[in-house]
This record gives structure tokens, sequence and C-alpha cells, in this order.
């Protein structure tokens, strides 16, 4: 859905959302000839997409790419204009001092490891969502960022788009009331969707670098549907709750000003992609947060209805739906009504209950008059997607020293969700977290 929310849409109801706050204008640049020189650790897939929203902010340079694979790093020098310098191990990034930050978007394993190497070269970074493989990992990437001074950004773009942002201010100006329950779901029914991504057909031990890949991971036989496919195993991944719930609690987290749940209970399945995997393809968790809300999160392969893609923020006086591109304020049409009960009683009773003036101020009969509702809301965001923004805010934090919008903590604790989501899901148990500890309860 992240992806989704970045397309360029039209803004229509009530209000308009200006988008040129979003990330600010940027400040006198840090690198040479006033560029900020970038080098990119894995071009995949979503790098590429990356590399697009790097380009379109003004003051960047791309020099450095390299990935495991070589058609990836010719296509991202094609991006480049041919500009982007072909390396093939990220270490020779690192150690060019000409360039300033890094962007990595490495299987989820790799990711600790490419992120304090970064850091430890003196590198701001930018790394995709998830922050980590293990919950532990991210305390070990808070205390890197602590003792590097550099900055580090999580790839979850969606709480820089000005639609999230505006769900926070509509959230926290008391406007829907208690928010007591968040439904949030991310649906998909394809192969593509299930990851069983195309293989490109130059793929093979002269093109692929396997050793590259596997990392620390176990030691396997060469295999193109692992390299290509790596979210499908849990060696490389935490599946769908890695892939996409993350998404949803750092959305959650940042609209309802919450840090972490208390209790996580999950169950997840493989169902029917059981092709090229060892992860389920179905997910259903319940969450509950000590600021007093619950969140239930869904997630099938298996059917991808629109209707079922989003959040749903439930509140006592009203609901906010956040989809693709669009967000709908409902307020709450309340009908107390206790007629059908004292019907049952005595007549004088009853008469007695309805002349009640405190009961006729606050039960109101359903009638069959017509009436005009009014309240509803709607937004949709304009110009320059989620994907922009977020990496504009990246740079923004790169020129000033600020904190950008999600830092390592925030990362840490949205991929820390989806961690004891798994954890719950495989012993068939509550997990809970330590506030205290950042980390799982043991």
């Amino acid at each position: 859905m992240a992806s989704n929310l970045s397309r360029r849409t039209f803004l229509g109801g009530a209000g308009a959302l200006g988008l040129a706050a979003a990330a600010g204008p940027l400040p006198a640049a840090v690198g040479p000839n006033d560029r900020i020189r970038v080098g990119m650790v894995a071009v995949g897939a979503r790098a590429q997409q990356l590399l697009e929203a790097i380009q379109a902010v003004e003051g960047t340079e791309i020099v450095s790419v390299c990935d495991a694979y070589t058609g990836r790093i010719e296509r991202a020098i094609e991006r480049t204009g041919g500009k982007a310098k072909k390396v093939r191990d990220h270490r020779e990034i690192l150690a060019d001092n000409s360039i300033d930050a890094v962007t990595i978007a490495t299987p989820d394993h790799l990711h600790k490891r490419h992120v304090i190497e970064a850091l430890e070269a003196g590198k701001d970074v930018y790394c995709e969502k998830p922050l980590t493989y293990t919950i532990d990992e991210g305390l070990e990437i808070i205390a890197a960022v602590k003792k590097s001074g550099k900055m580090l950004q999580v790839g979850s773009q969606g709480i820089s788009s000005m639609l999230q942002n505006k769900a926070r201010d509509i959230i926290q100006s008391g406007k829907l009331g208690k928010v007591t329950l968040i439904r949030a779901s991310y649906n998909r029914n394809t192969a593509s969707g299930a990851w069983i991504y195309p293989i490109p057909p130059d793929a093979s031990p002269q093109t692929v670098n396997w050793d590259m890949f596997q990392g620390s991971a176990k030691k396997r036989p060469f295999d193109l549907e692992r390299f290509f496919r790596w979210r499908c195993y849990e060696e490389y991944s935490g599946g769908i709750a890695t892939d996409l719930f993350v998404h949803l609690c750092t959305t959650i987290h940042h609209v309802m000003n919450a840090k972490m749940p208390s209790k996580v209970v999950a169950m997840g399945q493989l169902y029917r992609w059981k092709e090229s995997r060892d992860v389920p393809d179905t997910i259903n968790a319940v969450l509950e947060y000590p600021e007093g809300f619950a969140v239930n999160l869904s997630s099938t392969f298996n059917n991808q209805s629109s209707a079922e893609a989003g959040f749903q923020i439930l509140g006592t006086e009203g609901t906010l739906t956040i989809g693709y591109s669009q967000m709908r304020f409902a307020p709450e049409r309340v009908n107390e009504d206790n007629g059908w009960i004292t019907d049952s009683w005595a007549s004088d009773l009853q008469k007695k209950y309805n002349q009640d003036p405190k009961i006729r101020q606050e039960e109101q009969p359903w009638t069959n008059a017509p009436e005009i509702v009014t309240g509803g809301e709607q937004y949709t965001e304009v110009g320059q997607g989620a994907d922009i923004l977020h990496m504009a805010n990246f740079f923004k934090s790169v020129r000033t020293r600020q904190e950008p919008n999600e830092p390592a903590l925030i990362g840490h604790r949205a991929a820390a969700c989806a961690h004891l989501i798994n954890d719950s899901s495989r012993k068939g148990q509550m997990t809970f977290w330590d506030f205290e500890k950042e980390r799982q309860k043991s």
C-alpha cells in the first residue's frame, strides 16, 4: 500500500493539503560542488524506485552502485544517464571518502551488517524497511547510530506523506473521540504479489554473486529462486509481517503517537502459494497498546479486494478510513433507542420512562423522516509522492543534522512488531514487549 500512496493523485473534498512544506527547502549542501554524493548498496526492484526518488531531489548525485546481480547494476547506471560508477563490492562505496550517504536495499538478513558498516565508515544511511532481521539487531543499530553521530532514515515512506500527516493531525485533535480499535490490512492475489517474481533469463553463476547474497545465512548450493525470491524464505526475510505489516505498524505508531504494543498474538498459514517459499501467505494478528487501543492486522495473498486494503481508525466520535490514495472522515451517528426493551415493560412504566426529560434528550428513536447527513470529509494527496518526500526528508537531515522522520528507534519498533507477530505465529502463544529494555520479554 505504501507504494500506491505515493502515486500522483488529485486532491478533493474538504480543505487542501499543500505539499511544499512536507520536506521543506533544502539548506546548504554538505558535499563537494554543493551536492550530496550518494552510493547505492543493492539496486534491485525497490532500489530502482529509490534511485528515481533520489534523482528527483535537487542537490543530490548518485555516484556509485553495486549489486549481487550484474543486470541490476547495468539498469541503475542507465537510469543515471551513465554517470554512476559500477562497483562490485559495497565496501568500495564505504571506502570512498567523497561519498556522503548510502542507501541500503539488500535482503533483510543483510541489513544490520551493511547499516553498521556504513555508519562506522562515516556515512549517513537510508535503509529500506524492515530495519532488522531480528529484534536485538535494532538495539545494535541504535547504538551504532549514537556512537557514529550519523543520520539514519528507515524507508517506510508513508509517514512522510501529507495524507498520513493529515490523519495524524485529525486524530491528535480529538476529532475521532476515543480511538479504541484500528483495522489495517494489505491483500494481494497474484504470483508476483506473493513474491514469486520472474527470474531474468541471463541469471547464472557468471552474473549472480551467490556468496555475496548469502552473507551470514546458512550456506546452500547456488539457487536462483532463493536469490530472486528471497522474501519467500525465513532465512532471509520475515515474510508478510516484515514486508507489509511493518508499513502498517509504522503508520499506526505515527498517527496514534504510540510506541509499541504491549501484547501480540498471531496466526499464519501457507494455504496456496506453496511453490518456492516457506513463509505464510496469510496472517492475522491482534496487537494491544498501553495507550488504550487495539489493532487488528490481516493480510492474504489469495484475494485482492480493494475494500480490505488500508486502515480503519475507529473512534467514539468518528471513523477515519485511509486507502490507497484517499482518506475519508465520517462522523459517528449514534442512536440510543431502548424502545424495543421497554416494550416488554408494564405500559405505565414504559410511559413514565418515555416521558422522563433526560431519557427524551438522550434517546432518539429512528424515524423514516428524510434528512441530509453532514460532517463527512474526503482527502486525496497530490504532487510529489511519498518516496520523494521521504527521501527529501533524509537529505534534509543529512544537511541540517536534525533527526529524520523515521530514525533508528522508530524503525526498530516497527520491525519489532513484525518479529513479535512472527514469533507468536510460530510458537502459537502470545508475545510481550519490554518497554524499558526496548526488546521482547523473555
